[in-house]
């Protein structure tokens, strides 16, 4: 019966023996982790976040609703037939041959158009005595 027990602690012990040891290793990136996690833990933190940012500029219209893609879409249009609309006055009053120098009044902006040494410079003055001055330099 001894021996029986004695064996059967052998067996034991040699059976605990071969067992591994345990290794730490760390998933986030940020402490040494794989680097190939870092997308799935962004995207679990950013799902958990409740907090808002109080300083975030709103998506929201001038009523107040969140934007759409219907708003979008209709901002884009008015976007590019006021570009259309523009860029038939201009061919309209310059022509084919572009800018003329001169000075030139739209509403209450006054445009002045003059050769310079870097390129053509452009001046535009609003009403409210803003002013910009753009250069289109030459090639």
């Amino acid at each position: 019966m001894k021996r029986l027990l004695l064996v059967g602690l052998l067996v034991l012990m040699g059976l605990a023996g071969r067992a591994q040891s345990l290794v730490y290793h760390p998933n986030n990136p940020a402490f040494g982790g794989n680097t190939f996690n870092y997308a799935w833990m962004l995207s679990s933190a950013q799902a958990q976040d409740k907090l808002k940012d109080p300083t975030a500029p709103k998506t929201t219209s001038s009523s107040g609703a969140q934007t759409n893609a219907l708003t979008n879409f209709s901002q884009t249009l008015q976007n590019q037939l006021l570009s259309q609309l523009s860029r038939n006055l201009f061919t309209s009053q310059f022509g084919e041959q572009g800018l003329k120098e001169g000075t030139f009044q739209f509403g209450d902006l006054q445009v002045v158009v003059a050769n310079g040494t870097d390129g053509i410079n452009i001046q535009i003055t609003d009403g409210k005595g803003g002013q910009t001055t753009i250069t289109v330099p030459y090639f």
